[in-house]
């Protein structure tokens, strides 16, 4: 019991030190300017289309300078996404209050997210309004 409490509490205070560090290395550093020490898509340097994560560092560190219109339009679905992944993780952590159970119960069901993200990805590549604005940028 005490071990994996340990554990726990060495896993947490790891992601606290992780996200710490990004959170430093997004309010550095550009990933818009060349030199940046970010890597680009390679999915996209290879295919010209957008993955999923396309635009998501951009997005993070629009977030990390509190604009939030700028990180949707770089990753709508990845903005969308940062509270309710968190909420996820605190559910299968145990935290789980009634009246998230609804939400919950959709959001952790895998079938959603077998139909969620194929469906973003391409729809994030379609040439037309209003998929257009899925696009990073």
């Amino acid at each position: 019991m005490a071990v994996s409490r340990t554990l726990r509490i060495a896993g947490v205070a790891s992601a606290a030190v992780a996200a710490g560090a990004g959170v430093w290395l997004l309010r550095t550093f550009d990933p818009n300017a060349a030199g940046s020490p970010f890597p680009p898509c390679m999915f996209h340097a290879f295919t010209g289309l957008y993955c999923i994560g396309c635009g998501l560092t951009r997005a993070l560190h629009a977030l990390v300078h509190g604009d939030l219109p700028g990180a949707l339009a770089m990753n709508p679905l990845g903005v969308l996404m940062l509270p309710l992944m968190a909420l996820m993780v605190a559910w299968s952590q145990g935290w789980q209050p009634r009246v998230l159970r609804p939400l919950m119960d959709v959001a952790m069901e895998p079938k959603l997210w077998l139909w969620v993200l194929p469906g973003y990805w391409v729809a994030r590549n379609l040439p037309w309004l209003p998929f257009t604005l899925l696009a990073p940028g």
